[in-house]
């Protein structure tokens, strides 16, 4: 299905799912900012669907200047605009007009977080700070990210509440530039490829690229819960977004480039460090000196958005980015989505023991397949990313459903990777069977 009419009946289904799923969550949805999002959506995601359906037909008719990847290309940044931008704008705006649940929780904490910033040099409350709390404020107190991750409320802090201080304006700002920069990337790959060689065969995989690309794009952008996280809380988006930034990069041999992108990404969350080691071991395959310059960026830059704040509270780093994601914090996290290792750690004794070292186990066997047979590709290397991140995910005791999009959009982005190498490489000019399917 998914190049099925140059790619339109795989279009039709994924806006056709999507609608589903965001009627559903207006109708359904517990969470306040969770049902205002999903009736704005699926009013786009409708939108969507008749905007493809007029592609198919048209295809039918001949009418190929409306059906190419170009055309798919525009409905997906309209889509995206009306499905999350749309809806992230109109609660940041209601939210600065003082009504109440137009955010997830995360958003405020960030914002928090940049206030202590910018205050004390720090953006954690230590353990002792977060006792004396009210019983209901100390999960908020905790900030579990990485410091840079603050940055985000720094606009709120310097210029108190406005829509456009809302910390996830800043998100699908950053979001949007690496993105663009990401295919920006790939498509010059491809460009430079069909200047070169005139063969039929470079023409069809300048095709299959294009339509990796499109599908790639969707998933990391109009996908539900990529949409609904940037519109309600975002934080993950540019984190996913520049380690897709640096897996492109990866993918034309900008290693020293795609370090700085992976270590901006590290200093925001923890899921990045994990594609931070798989990509170190894919430079490795071309010499040390080339993972020495990609881990530079990729290890110095969060390290060096430790070490201020290391420098000026120790105690409340430790308690915010280790105890508290380990389960040993003052509060424990809600994060309770029913995968196997949160049900092996409630329903087994020494469960929590078990589903650890269950996770352990799996960190240890992708270590070995990084030694024993390094990515030679920057689309095997996102595959160990999408698949490693999976078997984080399910295994981890305290995990949301919403961390299941690192996972679906690496998996997805494999064949753009594979598709938009540099052609110039003879050691990998040749189509993977794997992105052979997207043709």
């Amino acid at each position: 299905m998914d190049g099925a009419a140059g790619g339109l009946a795989g279009d039709l289904w994924f806006y056709g799912a999507s609608t589903v799923f965001a009627a559903v969550t207006a109708a359904t949805s517990t969470l306040l900012p969770h049902r205002a999002w999903g009736t704005v959506a699926t009013a786009g995601y409708l939108l969507a669907v008749l905007a493809a359906t007029g592609q198919f037909l048209a295809r039918r008719r001949g009418v190929t200047r409306l059906t190419g990847t170009a055309a798919r290309a525009t409905l997906t940044a309209v889509t995206w605009a009306t499905t999350a931008l749309l809806p992230m704008v109109w609660q940041s705006v209601e939210r600065a007009g003082g009504h109440a649940d137009r955010a997830q929780e995360e958003v405020a904490v960030i914002e928090h977080a940049g206030i202590r910033l910018l205050d004390h040099g720090t953006p954690y409350l230590g353990p002792d700070a977060i006792r004396a709390l009210p019983a209901g404020e100390q999960l908020s107190g905790y900030t579990p990210y990485q410091p840079g991750m603050a940055l985000f409320g720094l606009p709120r802090a310097i210029a108190a509440d406005a829509w456009w201080t809302d910390a996830r304006i800043w998100f699908a700002l950053v979001t949007a530039v690496a993105l663009g920069v990401a295919v920006t990337t790939l498509r010059r790959t491809g460009k430079a490829l069909a200047r070169t060689a005139a063969r039929p065969d470079r023409s069809d995989r300048a095709d299959a690229r294009d339509h990796a690309l499109v599908r790639a794009v969707q998933f990391a952008t109009v996908l539900p819960v990529c949409a609904l996280t940037l519109a309600t809380g975002g934080d993950d988006l540019p984190v996913l977004a520049l380690c897709l930034l640096a897996l492109a990069l990866g993918a034309k041999h900008r290693f020293g480039a795609a370090g700085v992108a992976i270590g901006l990404a590290g200093a925001l969350k923890l899921f990045a460090w994990p594609v931070a080691l798989v990509l170190i071991g894919y430079a490795a395959t071309r010499g040390w000196r080339t993972a020495a310059r990609l881990a530079a960026g990729a290890i110095g830059l969060p390290v060096a958005a430790l070490i201020p704040v290391q420098l000026v509270d120790s105690s409340a780093l430790v308690e915010n980015v280790l105890r508290f994601p380990l389960g040993h914090g003052v509060v424990t996290s809600p994060a309770q989505s029913p995968f196997p290792g949160y049900l092996i750690a409630a329903a087994l004794p020494a469960g929590r023991v078990i589903a650890a070292a269950l996770l352990v186990g799996a960190g240890l066997l992708i270590a070995v397949r990084l030694v024993r047979r390094p990515p030679q590709t920057a689309g095997s290397a996102t595959l160990i990313c999408g698949y490693g991140l999976l078997a984080a995910i399910v295994l981890m005791p305290s995990t949301r459903f919403g961390y299941l999009l690192y996972p679906i959009v690496f998996l997805t982005w494999a064949p753009a990777l594979w598709l938009g190498r540099p052609a110039a490489d003879p050691a990998t000019d040749r189509t993977p069977p794997a992105a052979a399917t997207a043709r």
